[in-house]
């Protein structure tokens, strides 16, 4: 791994060393497009909806009791309510960095804030509003689940983010003496435990990184180290649940409770590349490739149990019983985009790209005050609205809801979105490395402090060409290196330099290196076209079927688009036909042949199986059925969807095959 001797600038990750230097979000701009769309709405509207939540249900007001010593009284929330304010607080300082105009206002809001956390913190560092006061019970006497430490993490991550952003204020303070608090007590000596939801291990690593201080770096690989021994009681889930059942170095599969999981494997991470650590930087690559292989939704989405929010075992993967929490996604991106910056490898930027564009903007609604805590890839009944004004048990919400009892995704989408800038590009010693696709601008420092600027204009993911012009550039050569994504397989990307030669380029990188002038365009053609996607057989849940993906974008079926107020459970598709692109203002309907079945939706009467040798009486007309973007369903009221389409054999006058179109490659992933 290389050193990384810039200094970090306003960065989420800031590794000291590693294949790839992020840039940060004084770095990168974006200013148009999807994202651009999203952060808006963030900025505008998420924020301020989860602050306002927050405050209607008491959550930041456990704060203000605690310092009036009357939390005793009716504190409100769960155990990791505090939780949900850090989180907020870290997406107000990222979104203030970026902003182009609510930076004042969001900066006083966070001082606002941040003045009620500071009220409830003890005079040696602790600070939790539903341990350690009279009336409840003592400081860590629940390990297992009462979260202080995994809420250390997000004040901690809340506090480099408002130093990184804004300078070290008052928020930094309050994390710095908890995290000091926490090296005192948990430190050599101290109490030998770990805590039943992994976040402080990366919390307490860029803390290190902000302030030079070894011992927040030891504190975190001491937690990674104890993990695994049996540090915690064992419970109806076993074990994994915590991933306390085998060392972190030992594990082959990422498993347990799913956001726990990634939480863990990305501290590990952070502390393998600050401690040069290859044998544990290897144990989570390894973990991340069986996960990726095995136990990860075709969204990309993480954990099909609902009962325990886990992974399950190897390609399980139900559609309809998906829950792909959306927690899960960011902690999945956090996963991934540590490990690129470590290996330089575009695979974990391909996962990154699905993930973000099927699971984080899935969650908010079109106008951001609303979100689906669980991520199904089948909806069989439509459901109800839920209630404006009152809270949703989290992952039963059949529409997005405004709020939850466990909100911890909202927040989670809101820093995501705020710090998003950060994850489009890198540089390292030969050049510029572009991974996520945005209208941006770019502006940073070459190896040797050469100025390089960049400006990329692109409609992706609706079209697939990505324009880089250079605004300015040394006089030296450098490379400029554009991610291919793994989708492109078997239907090539090219790639046409300044002077205008184009070539064939397959996944992975593709680079020009030469000495560029202002005004140089470098033009990358995406082949962002729809294609019909079949799954691994082991995947037992879907076979006989077959789903559609566009670039990036999974496809979904939903019963908005079916006549007669049919349900999506009636439709079969014919995937010897291939899907269309339908011309029209929302740039991504797609459509494909295939049928409704009118005996799919008789009343459920009698036995429900029958001799595969009667004749099946069936009544159904070839028909076009429409396609919408998997991330934009149930923004048109109740609905059934599903992403996995039945298919059937559809005979016309002439018998027909149903092969798969001569074009279609077999999928590396399910």
């Amino acid at each position: 791994m290389r050193e990384n001797t810039t200094r970090p600038t306003v960065l989420p990750v800031a590794p000291s060393r590693g294949r790839l230097r992020p840039l940060g979000l004084d770095e990168v701009r974006i200013t148009g497009g999807f994202w651009a769309r999203r952060r808006h709405t963030n900025e505008t509207a998420t924020i301020g909806h989860c602050r306002d939540w927050m405050e209607r249900v008491g959550w930041t007001g456990n704060f203000r009791a605690v310092a009036e010593g009357r939390i005793h009284q009716g504190r409100r929330g769960r155990e990791f309510a505090d939780s949900e304010i850090y989180k907020l607080l870290e997406a107000m300082s990222w979104q203030a960095a970026a902003s182009d105009g609510s930076g004042t206002t969001l900066d006083a809001e966070t001082a606002e804030l941040t003045e009620a956390v500071a009220s409830a913190q003890q005079p040696d560092g602790y600070l939790n509003t539903a341990f350690g006061h009279p009336g409840q019970q003592p400081r860590y006497s629940d390990l297992e689940w009462g979260h202080e430490l995994y809420c250390y993490g997000h004040l901690i991550q809340a506090g480099v983010a408002q130093a990184r952003a804004r300078g070290e204020g008052e928020l930094t303070k309050i994390a710095r003496r908890a995290a000091d608090h926490v090296c005192a007590t948990f430190g050599p000596g101290g109490i030998e435990g770990v805590c039943g939801h992994p976040e402080i291990e990366t919390a307490l690593v860029e803390l290190a990184r902000l302030t030079g201080e070894q011992r927040y770096l030891d504190q975190a690989a001491l937690f990674v180290d104890r993990r695994g021994h049996h540090a915690l009681t064992d419970i109806e889930f076993g074990r994994v649940y915590f991933q306390d059942d085998v060392p972190v170095r030992d594990a082959t599969v990422l498993r347990g409770h799913a956001v726990r999981a990634l939480y863990l494997a990305a501290g590990a991470v952070d502390v393998a590349v600050e401690t040069g650590d290859d044998a544990l930087l290897a144990a989570v690559v390894r973990q991340w490739e069986a996960a990726v292989a095995r136990r990860t939704y075709l969204t990309g989405g993480m954990g099909s149990h609902h009962r325990d929010e886990s992974f399950g075992d190897d390609f399980v993967l139900p559609p309809d019983r998906a829950y792909s929490e959306t927690c899960a996604g960011v902690a999945s991106v956090m996963l991934s985009w540590r490990l690129l910056l470590a290996t330089g490898e575009p695979r974990f930027a391909d996962l990154a790209e699905r993930t973000l564009f099927n699971v984080v903007a899935t969650s908010p609604s079109e106008d951001g005050r609303a979100f689906f805590y669980a991520n199904t890839l089948h909806r069989r009944a439509r459901g109800a609205v839920p209630a404006a004004d009152t809270d949703s048990p989290r992952a039963e919400s059949s529409l997005r809801a405004p709020w939850f009892a466990v909100s911890c995704c909202p927040t989670n989408v809101a820093r995501t979105l705020a710090q998003l800038p950060a994850y489009v590009a890198t540089v390292d010693d030969h050049g510029v490395q572009l991974h996520q696709y945005a209208d941006a601008e770019i502006a940073t420092s070459l190896a040797g402090g050469h100025g390089v600027a960049l400006r990329v204009r692109t409609d992706y993911p609706s079209g697939g060409a990505v324009t880089v012009r250079v605004v300015r550039s040394p006089d030296h050569p450098w490379t400029l290196s554009l991610r291919v994504p793994e989708w492109t397989a078997g239907a090539p990307a090219s790639l046409v330099d300044p002077d205008g030669t184009r070539r064939t380029v397959p996944p992975g990188t593709a680079g020009v290196t030469r000495v560029f002038r202002p005004g140089d365009e470098v033009r990358l053609e995406l082949p962002v076209t729809p294609r019909w996607i079949r799954a691994d057989p082991r995947v037992d849940a879907v076979r006989g079927t077959v789903a559609v993906q566009r670039g990036p974008l999974v496809y979904c079926a939903e019963s908005a688009d079916l006549p007669d107020g049919r349900d999506v459970d009636a439709i079969r598709v014919d995937p010897s036909v291939k899907p269309q692109d339908v011309p029209d203002d929302t740039g991504g309907t797609v459509v494909v042949a295939g049928d409704i079945d009118a005996h799919a939706e008789r009343p459920a009467t009698g036995w429900p199986y029958e001799p595969l040798d009667r004749p099946v009486a069936r009544s159904a007309d070839r028909t076009e059925i429409v396609l919408v973007p998997y991330h934009s369903w149930a923004n048109r009221g109740p609905s059934t969807m599903r992403v996995w389409l039945p298919t059937a054999e559809l005979r016309t006058t002439e018998p027909r095959t149903t092969e798969p179109h001569p074009a279609e490659p077999r999928p590396t992933e399910p």
